[in-house]
């Protein structure tokens, strides 16, 4: 399992409630697809954390590297006016996303760098 991780800053005039109904119909019409697992959208508490800590923090689990890759084809060849519709409701309202993706550790493979050349 991996996790998509992003720390996301909605734009001023967005709310957070908004936000996550775009993002659960969003996330939900992946997920039924098998595109991605599971997923969480996570709200900072009572405003605790470093600068470096967005409002909003969204989870997104693949299997592998594989699954994600087959999510990111599946939504660049669409054409389905519906899929743009969920997702441009819930990516119109974001001003910044740091995105990462990280793994269980330690894990099987123990590999820190892999590098072709």
């Amino acid at each position: 399992m991996n996790v998509y991780h992003a720390m996301i800053e909605l734009k001023n005039d967005a709310q957070a409630l908004s936000f996550a109904a775009a993002a659960q119909n969003w996330l939900s019409s992946l997920q039924e697809r098998g595109l991605i697992g599971d997923w969480r959208l996570l709200r900072r508490k009572l405003g605790l954390g470093s600068d470096r800590h967005s409002d909003l923090m969204l989870e997104i689990e693949v299997e592998n590297l594989s699954q994600l890759e087959a999510a990111f084809a599946a939504l660049s060849s669409s054409d389905d006016p519906e899929t743009a519709k969920l997702y441009d409701r819930m990516h119109d309202m974001i001003a910044v996303a740091d995105i990462g993706l990280y793994r269980p550790y330690p894990d099987p493979e123990q590999r820190e760098v892999i590098a072709l050349i």
